[in-house]
């Protein structure tokens, strides 16, 4: 006869003792599944995002380029995977952060091309947006971002600590962030005063306090599943740098030499953390994923060839202005050495973050997970990727003039082999469709629009089907 499994009193153990005995028992039975649930939970991989910023798709060893050293960076490629066909959000730098944020390419997005207030921040993300760092804050990550923003001012509906982030210690608003000695920063949107930098001083270097606050965040969480965005502002802005070593001696303009030893010194701050991960034992936990924001400007091209053999630059719908390097490590996972020619996007980075950390993403996206591109698994692909890029016209003293509110000025769609343009749509609505065959052309050199007129309908019907208008400036600041 099968025993009973409640305890029965036979007299030899007290009655009470035998209730404390039963109610311990079933308080353990009751932890278990709690236990197990955090033990999975603190096993959840660690995500880091680094993100350079007008980092050009040819200023990288790994991608070809000849002078500027980025071992650290070309380290990861060899122990992990590099994309050949990766796309930013847009082709300046708002417009293409908030597509990373949010998974939403810029038919959908709320943010479609650079614009600041009159006091400090930029057209802040809405409140209602969900962000990757609250879904995965929501899951149990500890979120920080550290480097860039660009969504939102400080205490603003947009602002970092309002969309996810548990900690932020940013440039808010991206016109600061051209000055690599500011008088402050902002910690948790308040105040960060940067006081040896007054009067024009040049002693506190952003990037290296960027550094500095990203292996602190790493330390501090290292005992549970983190998101790290590390938006870092190399090499944007004024060519600025604390020593241009090992660049002095090149027969180059001050500004080119700063430029280079700019992406060396963020290779070197890339190592430290790479060091970090694996000394306090969570390297193989940790999946680090590295890219830029677009492309690179005009006047460095032409020194460093930044934009290898890609057409354009930042500004531009070209290849030059949107297609942009992006590296992913993850030891035991990712394939060292490996090579992607997956046509993505950054809209794909939050579902594939929800998927490494075992969240559903949501559905109304426009981004898909790269996840089984990384495992060398079947990948889902996009049918095509979308961009358009806004020129804001408004004026804070006369008010906003409906006629010439929001006006897209490039569109561009990329389905397969083909890439179609559309340029200066501001001025000209009917503006010629160019298109090219990416196949044979990466350079974008011959227009062969006049010769496949039936894609040239699909790219014109998908470029009006697609998108749809936002209004602007009717959200609080």
């Amino acid at each position: 006869m099968m025993k009973s499994c409640v305890y029965q009193n036979n007299g030899n153990i007290p009655e009470r003792k035998t209730i404390m005995l039963m109610v311990l028992l079933c308080q353990f039975f009751l932890i278990i599944p709690e236990l197990q649930a955090q033990n999975t939970k603190s096993d959840s991989p660690n995500i880091i995002y680094i993100l350079a910023d007008d980092l050009g798709y040819g200023d990288l060893g790994c991608y070809g380029q000849k002078i500027i050293q980025t071992p650290t960076i070309d380290r990861l490629a060899a122990e992990g995977m590099r994309f050949t066909q990766h796309y930013a959000g847009s082709t300046v730098c708002a417009p293409s952060r908030g597509v990373l944020m949010t998974g939403l390419n810029t038919a959908h997005s709320y943010i479609r091309g650079n614009f600041s207030y009159e006091t400090e921040g930029n057209l802040p993300i809405p409140d209602s947006t969900l962000t990757v760092a609250e879904i995965l804050k929501k899951d149990g990550y500890k979120t920080g971002i550290i480097g860039k923003w660009g969504l939102g001012g400080p205490k603003s509906v947009g602002g970092p600590n309002n969309q996810g982030f548990e900690y932020s210690f940013c440039y808010l608003d991206q016109r600061n962030a051209h000055e690599y000695y500011p008088e402050y920063l902002w910690e948790n949107e308040e105040k960060y005063p940067l006081t040896k930098n007054l009067n024009h001083q040049q002693v506190q270097y952003s990037h290296d306090l960027f550094t500095d606050k990203a292996l602190e965040f790493v330390k501090e969480n290292k005992e549970e599943p983190f998101f790290l965005y590390l938006p870092y502002t190399i090499p944007h802005g004024q060519f600025q740098v604390p020593d241009d070593a090992p660049y002095s001696d090149l027969d180059l303009p001050q500004s080119m030499k700063n430029y280079a030893a700019m992406i060396t010194r963020m290779d070197g701050d890339i190592g430290k953390i790479m060091e970090l991960l694996k000394s306090s034992g969570i390297d193989e936990n940790t999946i680090v994923i590295f890219s830029s924001d677009n492309g690179p400007t005009h006047k460095v091209t032409k020194v460093y060839d930044s934009n290898g053999p890609l057409r354009g630059f930042k500004r531009d719908l070209y290849e030059g202005g949107i297609r942009i390097p992006m590296i992913a490590r993850w030891p035991g996972k990712i394939k060292p050495g490996a090579e992607s020619e997956l046509i993505s996007d950054f809209s794909d980075f939050l579902p594939t973050a929800c998927e490494i950390a075992g969240i559903k993403p949501p559905n109304e996206i426009d981004g898909i997970s790269f996840l089984n591109e990384l495992l060398g698994k079947k990948q889902q692909k996009h049918d095509f990727l979308y961009w358009e890029f806004f020129k804001y016209h408004y004026s804070w003293k006369t008010g906003d003039d409906p006629k010439t509110r929001n006006t897209i000025d490039n569109q561009a769609i990329r389905m397969g082999k083909w890439k179609s343009v559309r340029s200066n749509v501001a001025i000209n609505p009917d503006a010629k469709l160019e298109l090219y065959d990416l196949s044979i052309d990466i350079g974008e050199t011959n227009d062969v629009a006049s010769e496949h007129k039936d894609v040239v309908n699909k790219m014109e019907k998908l470029m009006k089907e697609t998108r749809f208008d936002v209004e602007f400036f009717n959200i609080k600041k």
